[in-house]
């Protein structure tokens, strides 16, 4: 007989509530958020602008603490910065002084590991993404796309357990951003590392993602989660596309939704 094996939950919102102070005035950004994500999984996250995706990022990776609610990585509370936790942000930010491989080493000469351990993971991570040709380049001598590839690198050189994306090619063209997906999804097969993004683009969220999670306007919370059932590898066009268009439409369903019943209570 075997036995069902329910797979960990490698990152956890419970009940997760984020407010600001803008001007004397507070500012719901997230309220009693709930989310999980499997180890092992990738899930995107959409909602309309402002509803607190990019907050929800920097709580679960541990830069911002919740107002209220828990934040868990592998079931222990994530208090602060989590090295288990990495972070991409929507810009490379690499650091204009170093090479290549000096940027993507930086994380790892914060936590005290020994230079030639420290390259040597840099190196590993940089033929990872593609980059290896490229370890003594400056910033400014890489394109939007190896930037950005560099940044993946950066965070995965300290070999996380989940890695947050956040809304990582959104400034790039459209060929590049498709190629850049395809490219993260092999990187994920060899690392295994568990991946949350958020996207404006629902067809990047369909293709990478085993669920699509819809946020609802601000203040935001999960509203509905969207499987999207295509094996991997998978592929854009062929047998997964009507796939992909059946669950891009869906989300567009539930979006739609949202706008209309946030519009309905405005009016009244």
């Amino acid at each position: 007989m075997w036995l069902e094996v329910t797979p960990l939950d490698a990152i956890e919102l419970r009940s997760v509530s984020r407010s600001f102070d803008i001007n004397g005035a507070r500012l719901v950004a997230l309220d009693a958020l709930d989310m999980r994500v499997a180890e092992r999984e990738i899930v995107a996250i959409v909602g309309p602008n402002g509803c607190g995706k990019s907050t929800l990022l920097r709580v679960a990776s541990g830069l911002l603490p919740p107002d209220r609610g828990t934040v868990l990585a592998y079931d222990s509370t994530v208090a602060g910065v989590d090295p288990r936790v990495g972070l991409v942000f929507q810009e490379p930010r690499l650091l204009p002084w170093r090479d290549v491989l000096a940027n993507v080493a930086f994380p790892l000469e914060l936590a005290g590991v020994p230079r030639a351990e420290r390259e040597e993971r840099a190196r590993e991570v940089l033929a990872l993404a593609g980059l290896d040709d490229f370890a003594t380049a400056m910033p400014d001598q890489l394109s939007g796309g190896m930037a950005q590839r560099a940044a993946l690198a950066r965070a995965l050189a300290p070999r996380p357990d989940v890695l947050l994306l956040d809304e990582p090619f959104s400034a790039l063209d459209a060929l590049t951003r498709e190629r850049l997906d395809a490219e993260l999804l092999a990187l994920w097969s060899q690392t295994g590392t568990t991946i949350a993004l958020v996207t404006h683009s629902i067809s990047e969220a369909v293709f990478l993602s085993d669920r699509v999670l819809v946020m609802s306007q601000r203040p935001g919370h999960i509203v509905e989660e969207v499987p999207v059932e295509a094996a991997r590898p998978r592929q854009m066009s062929g047998g997964d596309a009507a796939t992909f268009s059946a669950a891009a439409d869906r989300v567009r369903a539930i979006l739609a939704q949202s706008d209309a019943g946030d519009d309905q209570e405005q009016a009244a």
